[in-house]
């Protein structure tokens, strides 16, 4: 892996980040009437929601697009305040950059977590000049490392962007959540093959990957695609557990969207999915070319019975989407001030 990322690739691993703490007014969420509860929450550390069966987790997944808006305006700002309206205790990002003269040159994983009062764990998945794209996991809660690394990709295509995953584990009111972040290819037979090695035994499949388990991103995957048929015979879909009562929603493009290409992936056994929305405003059909997706949670105690994963009702799905190639990924952790 040195030989494909450089030298740099290990000093990002394992070097600490540790931005500057945060003023007052950068660490409130939005309160007033824009605030989902209307008021500034309390500064102190986290505490896990708790429901009738176990603690409580929202989950918001968002393809960032490195923070470049439909209007082409560069605003880690405005993406640190479409996460912060959803109040999410995990957020799996994808499309950030580090230290590229396109975005700046700013580490946007960790300026997004200092923004939010948010621990980062950065994976770079693609090095480009001087610096990497690459996907994230922030989070309030104790957070560790498990696993980071690239996935399969098709000898034949050399100028596919390397596609890759990030595995944490977040400890939540006593539960040690397994959450695997990843950005899948645009062609068809090469996400096939990193999908099965996602469920694989170097991933999901591990000893050590005990449920709660949660795999989550931009899955470029219509639920008609093999990719998510073959996640769909091993996990269940967060939106097709709450279906027939609602019904899936799609999250791209984000100015008309058409297409779920974004998903929540749960472990059905172990978690009971109990909320989830696709924020839908002028704010977030702006900030990227995709909307986040928000799931609720609840992690439960004892395992739950009840029909197989395969048993819910599927939505209609178009054919394979085809869009412009999508942007990179990096590793580390910090930690917000």
């Amino acid at each position: 892996m040195a030989g494909l990322f450089g030298p740099g690739y290990n000093a990002l691993m394992t070097d600490p980040f540790r931005p500057a703490p945060l003023e007052p007014a950068q660490a409130r969420r939005r309160d007033g009437p824009d605030a989902p509860d209307g008021h500034a929450p309390d500064a102190a550390a986290p505490r896990a929601r708790r429901g009738p069966s176990g603690p409580r987790l929202r989950i918001l997944t968002y393809n960032a697009h490195r923070c470049q808006g439909a209007d082409r305006r560069l605003s880690p700002a405005r993406i640190a305040e479409v996460i912060a309206r959803c109040e999410p205790d995990v957020v799996a990002l994808q499309e950030l950059d580090i230290g590229r003269a396109r975005s700046g040159g700013v580490d946007q994983a960790h300026l997004l977590a200092r923004q939010l009062g948010m621990d980062a764990v950065f994976h770079p998945v693609r090095p480009v000049g001087e610096g990497w794209s690459g996907i994230a996991v922030l989070t309030r809660h104790p957070v560790r490392l498990v696993q980071a690394s690239l996935l399969p990709a098709l000898a034949v295509v050399r100028r596919l962007e390397p596609r890759g995953a990030l595995w944490v584990e977040v400890q939540v009111g006593g539960s040690a959540v397994q959450i695997v972040n990843t950005h899948l290819s645009l062609i068809g037979r090469e996400r096939v093959r990193q999908v099965a090695a996602l469920l694989g035994p170097e991933w999901l499949g591990r000893l050590d990957c005990a449920p709660p388990k949660i795999l989550l991103g931009d899955f470029n995957a219509v639920p008609r695609s093999a990719a998510y048929q073959a996640i769909t015979r091993a996990l269940a879909d967060a939106q097709r557990l709450l279906a027939p009562a609602r019904r899936p929603i799609p999250t791209f493009p984000a100015r008309l969207p058409t297409l779920r290409l974004d998903h929540v992936f749960v472990s059905p056994e172990s978690v009971r999915v109990a909320g989830v929305e696709v924020p839908r405003s002028l704010l977030t059909r702006m900030a990227s070319d995709h909307l986040p997706l928000v799931v609720d949670v609840e992690l439960l105690a004892e395992p739950a019975v009840g029909p197989s994963v395969m048993e819910n009702s599927e939505e209609p799905a178009p054919a394979e989407p085809a869009r412009p190639a999508a942007r990179g990924a990096t590793a580390r952790r910090g930690r917000a001030g």
